[in-house]
Formats: structure tokens, sequence, C-alpha cells
């Protein structure tokens, strides 16, 4: 036995990592007949997780049993990883991101300033920059840091725009989003110290847009009440709906009122790597910062975030500081210190699970990926538009399809009923076990979803999904 049981040496570092690498590769193979829900029951469940809160032994165990135990544990979640998670805003996870975090996590670089690990650094402000330029369209000398998610990312664009907009009093500052955006933004606001009462919600079309003019008055006459506007965020593709908000239109009025805008692209921002999500998502070329997910549409592991900004000097000045035990480190050049443009100082090395992928894979495998999941959410909004028991209120402007059970009259009674079906339905889909769907409100009605994201959803999937739930419907109508 080693002597220092926490440095295992060749032989043991080598078997202990055949053993997961063997558990990780026959998981990752079977994710295809996997269960898309938790197969265990409630009591199964809450016995599970309570012999998962006992503390840690003194003695140490036996990794075979230990990743056994990790097994039942992966096991007793939503299959986030398969192609059967068709709800929420998936995160499939690229086998081959997972491979670039364990090298990472083995070699354990510091991340938070550059001149630690200057040429790992420059490698995750590479991926950054492509981001923001290639994929953003931002301009030279944009930039950015990645996160450990969108709310972070969104955190760090709100406290710039309030560092920017109202330096250092803050009475009076005020945002305007709407009912769609992610709860992240509000939440946002409030720890950058802004006032609940003074976080907007601004109507929305019927189209479930922002509406321009309805921002542009409530701007003007928060002016004239004395407030001060300072931060408009639209939203490039909504949690609920999948819709992007008319960004040419907010980014013109934004520039008129001197705001600082931020475009919430966590789910759709990666989509512009394909030509439809291109002319869809245009105007992000005039955003002041854009919140994206490599997580979702760039399929990374979760824990990936990103923010991007147009003037990195102005997220510098809004985040950077120091201390006296940090004399000894010096710039390195070119790469700014991502500790200095966010919140966080310590952190690992975040761009490597994103670049190994998109060096090994090539950016085209992106694209061709997304651009199969516009095709496929197009195909699910034709087929379930075609079922006459379903209202398909709108057509997909990325890879989300929302639809509820149409009521069989007009009143309220009638919707209520709907609703309560829609619910049920829900159920009977789910517990079908080889998808899971979500569900929302899109004004005042329960409404289902299919969003299609993850790299593993391919036609089978989706046509086996279709069938589920045009028979459940059916199933609905003759009970």
């Amino acid at each position: 036995m080693h002597p220092f049981p926490l440095e295992p040496d060749r032989a043991a570092m080598a078997e202990m990592g055949r053993l997961v690498l063997d558990r990780v590769v026959d998981r990752t193979d079977q994710l295809a007949a996997r269960p898309a829900t938790s197969p265990l029951s409630p009591r199964a469940e809450a016995d599970l997780v309570e012999s998962f809160l006992v503390p840690p032994p003194d003695r140490g165990g036996d990794l075979k049993d230990l990743l056994a135990r990790l097994d039942e544990a992966a096991d007793c979640a939503l299959e986030t990883a398969g192609p059967g998670h068709l709800a929420y805003i998936p995160g499939s996870g690229l086998y081959s991101a997972a491979l670039a975090e364990f090298y990472n996590r083995a070699v354990n670089r510091y991340g938070g300033l550059a001149s630690v690990a200057p040429a790992l650094a420059a490698l995750e402000e590479s991926v950054i920059r492509w981001m923001a330029r290639d994929v953003c369209g931002l301009p030279e000398g944009s930039g950015g840091l990645l996160t450990s998610g969108g709310s972070m990312a969104t955190f760090s664009a709100t406290v710039a725009a309030r560092h920017d907009k109202l330096g250092e009093d803050l009475a009076g500052g005020t945002v305007y989003t709407t009912a769609f955006a992610h709860h992240s933004v509000a939440k946002a606001a409030r720890l950058a110290g802004i006032r609940a009462a003074h976080i907007r919600t601004v109507p929305h079309t019927p189209d479930l847009r922002m509406d321009p003019e309805a921002v542009a008055a409530m701007i003007r006459a928060d002016r004239d009440a004395g407030l001060r506007p300072f931060l408009l965020v639209a939203t490039a593709g909504t949690t609920d709906t999948g819709t992007v908000d008319p960004l040419p239109q907010l980014a013109d009025l934004a520039r008129r009122e001197d705001v600082w805008f931020h475009i919430d692209a966590a789910y759709g921002g990666f989509f512009r790597l394909t030509a439809r999500g291109a002319a869809c998502l245009a105007g992000f070329e005039e955003a002041d910062s854009i919140t994206l997910d490599p997580h979702k549409t760039l399929f990374m592991p979760f824990g990936t975030g990103a923010l991007v900004v147009r003037d990195l000097a102005a997220l510098h000045a809004a985040h950077d500081g120091t201390g006296s035990y940090l004399q000894d480190m010096e710039a390195a050049g070119s790469v700014p210190d991502s500790g200095r443009l966010g919140p966080e100082l310590t952190h690992e090395i975040r761009g490597l699970r994103a670049w190994l992928p998109l060096h090994l894979h090539g950016v085209d495998a992106f694209r061709t990926a997304l651009d199969e999941k516009l095709d496929l959410a197009e195909h699910v909004h034709a087929t379930l538009s075609g079922v006459a028991e379903l209202e398909v209120p709108q057509r997909p402007d990325l890879s989300t399809v929302i639809f509820r059970i149409r009521p069989a009259d007009g009143s309220r009674a009638a919707a209520e009923r709907a609703d309560e079906a829609g619910r049920r339905l829900l159920e009977r889909i789910n517990g079908h076990r080889r998808i899971v769907l979500s569900s929302t409100v899109v004004d005042g009605r329960y409404t289902l979803r299919v969003c299609v994201v993850s790299h593993r959803t391919h036609h089978d999937r989706i046509a086996e999904a279709l069938q589920i739930i045009t028979a459940e419907i059916e199933r609905h109508t003759t009970a």
C-alpha cells in the first residue's frame, strides 16, 4: 500500500481511471435506452436520498462499490443527457467536453489571474473572443468571461450596467424586461441593489415579444417621475416559449434613451451559427452585453456559462479589485485577468471544456447539429398543428414548440377544464418514461412545451415523442 493514500501510484491511478471510464462509456452508450425520468418509486427515492445524507467514514471504501452507489444516485434523476429530455432547456453534455474536464481537473490550473497559467488563460480568452466576435458579431475589442452559468453572467452584466450608467448613486435606478424573461434577470437586479419596485415588467405583443412602444413609453414616464432608467433586458429565446424579442428595435431605443442594452441569449445565442438563427437573431451586434449558456446550445456540461460585452473596460471598471497578497501577480500581456472582470477570483480554467470540443469536432459539427434541432422543432410544430384537439399558438422562432388543449368554447370554465386536461396529459406523456416534457403558463393558460436541444435527440426520438403525444390526446378524447 502506498504510504500516502491521497497519492496513488501509476498502476493505481490507471486502474481507478479504467473503472471510472468503463462506467462512463457504458452509461453514455446506453443513453438511448435509458428512461427519461427516474424509475424509482417515491418511497425508494426518499430512502436513497437518506442514504446519501450520512457523513463520510473514517476508513476508506472500495471504488467499485462507491461507483455503484453513484450510479444509483445518477439514475435517481431526470436523464438530462439522453435523447428523450425535451423539458425545460436540456443540457446534454458532450463526451469530448467530459474528457476535457477530466484533464482540466487533473492538471488543476488556476484560472482567475492570467499570469499563473498564461497559455491556458489565452486558450480561455480565445473561446471568449470567438463567442463575442464570431458568434455574436460584437466588434474588435469586445470580450468577456466564462461563468458558472447564465445567472452569474446576467448578474455581472447588471453590475456593469449599474456602474456605467448610475455610478455610486443607485437611487432611482430602473430596469426593464418582460414577464417571459428568465427569473435571473430580476434576481440579478435585486442583488445589484435595485429596488424590486423599480424592476419594470414591459407588456408583450400578441406574439409574446417585448413591445417596443410600451417600453419607450415606460422609460419616458419614469424619467418624468424622477427615476433613472439604466438597463433594458431583451430575451433571445425565452425559456417559456423560445420567442425572440425585437432586438433591432430595442437596440435603437436603448441608444436613443442612453440605457444599457443587454440580451439574455442563454438559450438562443449559439443558433446564430446557423443561417436561420443568424436571421432570427439579428441585433446582437448592437448589444452592450449578452448572456450565453454553452451548456445549452453548445452542448457543454452544466456549469458552463458566458458573458460577452462590447466594451471590456466597462466590465473591468465594475469588477476590478486587488489586495496586497496579489502584488506578485503581473499582467499577462494581451490576456485579461478574468478575476477582474467578474465577482469570482478563484476558479478553474473553464475554457478547456469548450476549446477541446470546438477544435476536435470543428464549428461545422455544431452548426449542423443546431440546424437539425431547428428542423426537428419545425416537424413537431407541423405535426401538432394538425391535431384538432390542440391549440399550437405560434410557429417556433428556435427549437421550442408550445401547445395546449383546445377549450370546448370561449368561456373561462371551458379554459379551466382544458387546462386541467393538459395537466393530466403531461402526466400521461411523461409516464411513458421515453420522453419528458414540461409546462408553463402563457397568458393565463396552462401550456405544454417541447424543447429540442440535446445533441443526442434525432428524428427517431421525435417521431416516438409525437406518437406518444398524439396517442395520449386520442385517449383523452375517447375517455
